[in-house]
């Protein structure tokens, strides 16, 4: 971490750690256009920010419900240019929740076959 200008400062590998992305995940993501071009200290060294964990943060719950890395970038770059694209944000993400709760409702029956079994089990012991 690094403090300087009233924010805290992150070098990739503290972002690593704290996220738990590798620093190739988080160098590939920068590159594809899935995170915001990253600051870079007079060295060349990135140096992320509170709002590019917060960023970091968003890509990993669109990554971990489900969403593939050609819709991760299309949310990004709808982001970055600006308001006029919230509705088409907004489709994106209501499509992203539709997937979610299909797959909270599959699990919840996967659930109830597994309570099932385990009752039928517990009948026999």
């Amino acid at each position: 971490m690094i403090k300087g200008e009233a924010f805290i400062k992150y070098s990739i590998g503290k972002v690593a750690e704290l996220t738990g992305l590798s620093i190739h995940t988080l160098r590939y993501y920068e590159k594809e256009g899935i995170l915001p071009p990253i600051k870079r200290d007079e060295f060349g060294t990135r140096v992320f920010d509170e709002d590019d964990m917060q960023w970091i943060e968003f890509t990993c719950c669109l990554r971990d419900t489900g969403m593939n890395i050609e819709e991760m970038k299309t949310f990004a770059q709808l982001t970055l240019q600006g308001d006029e694209t919230i509705p088409k944000r907004v489709d994106l993400l209501s499509r992203q929740q539709e997937r979610i709760l299909n797959q909270v409702n599959q699990l919840i029956a996967y659930l109830s076959m597994i309570e099932h079994k385990l009752e039928k089990y517990s009948e026999k012991f």
